[in-house]
């Protein structure tokens, strides 16, 4: 340690007593984090939260061992160290503690927390010369590679192929209503209501700038609209449609996007040439609604194609006819 510096030791600073009280410590966290995951899991995700059960499960038992191991070489009272306190260990991210985690996170974050020790572990018996040290972070690294293994083992167990299957469709309905869903609509919004505005804009004024202008501030206003609204009018609560604030920026953001798509390519100073961009531009974006309804909301290509293009194309024309007019 640096006086005035840093209060926390570096791990090539540490004592085998204290590296094996910060093996401890950390079995002891990972335990309740998986937990932690096996709480929020469990209503929706009961397979998932008992492959997570078990997990802390196993890691009780090797955080006894290390106990136990600890009492035979160093006595009963254990040095107070965790991962804060030690520079250079490796370092967990608090998303146990995020309001809204989908499935495929926290496994994710499983896996990562199980490789992250074993890495590390590795990592600090290659740095050491000294033998029992050496011995004992390695003994640490193949205990974090069977708790992998033992996870693949519970999951094998608990999560059968129909009941992951399950558990997947849940996490993709969940992913649909929370941000694919707003997100289409405002990008429907966005791309289709912007249409009068900008091309009655573009065909009364024949100028590109007010026609950008026009579409930006149409845009920029639609999408904050949008946003607004999806967040406020359903807090997911009853609904089950996930955090309001994650469909709120899905929907603002899409809607935002679909108005300055065919905004832009006004920045041309050629009248034309920008409409004509303009044009092919919406196509595109019609054409991606009825690709993302089709691939996402299983509607039909051709129901989702009748719906999006020509309701857009009725759209586009009654602003051209009232800017030409």
């Amino acid at each position: 340690m640096i006086p005035g510096i840093s209060s926390r030791r570096r791990f090539s600073d540490l004592t085998e007593q204290e590296v094996l009280a910060l093996a401890i410590s950390s079995e002891e966290d990972d335990a309740r984090i998986y937990r932690s995951y096996a709480e929020r899991l469990r209503a929706d995700y009961p397979g998932s939260a008992a492959v997570f059960d078990g997990m802390a499960e196993e890691e009780d038992n090797h955080r006894r061992r290390l106990i136990d191991l600890h009492q035979d070489r160093f006595g009963p009272v254990i040095p107070l160290i965790r991962r804060e306190h030690v520079a250079g260990f490796y370092a967990r991210r608090p998303v146990w503690l995020a309001a809204n985690l989908s499935l495929e996170t926290i496994r994710a974050e499983a896996a990562a927390m199980e490789k992250g020790a074993q890495d590390f572990y590795l990592r600090a018996a290659a740095r050491t010369s000294d033998a029992a040290t050496r011995k004992l972070l390695g003994d640490l690294a193949a205990a974090e590679a069977t708790h992998e293994a033992k996870a693949e083992e519970l999951e094998a167990t608990n999560l059968p192929e129909g009941a992951r299957s399950d558990e997947d469709l849940t996490a993709r309905r969940q992913f649909i209503l929370t941000w694919v869903q707003p997100g289409l609509a405002g990008l429907m919004d966005g791309s289709v209501s912007t249409l009068a505005p900008i091309f009655a804009t573009a065909f009364a004024t024949h100028d590109s700038a007010t026609t950008f202008l026009v579409g930006l501030a149409a845009a920029l206003g639609a999408g904050i609209s949008m946003g607004f609204t999806e967040a406020a009018h359903d807090d997911g609560v009853l609904s089950g449609r996930g955090s309001p604030m994650k469909r709120g920026f899905a929907s603002g953001l899409m809607t935002a996007v679909g108005g300055l798509g065919h905004a832009l390519p006004y920045l041309i100073a050629d009248f034309w040439t920008a409409t004509a961009i303009a044009v092919v531009v919406v196509f595109i974006e019609l054409w991606a609604i009825a690709w993302i309804q089709n691939r996402y909301m299983e509607t039909p290509f051709l129901r989702a194609v009748m719906q999006v293009v020509i309701g857009g194309a009725l759209v586009f024309a009654t602003g051209v006819l009232i800017g030409g007019g």
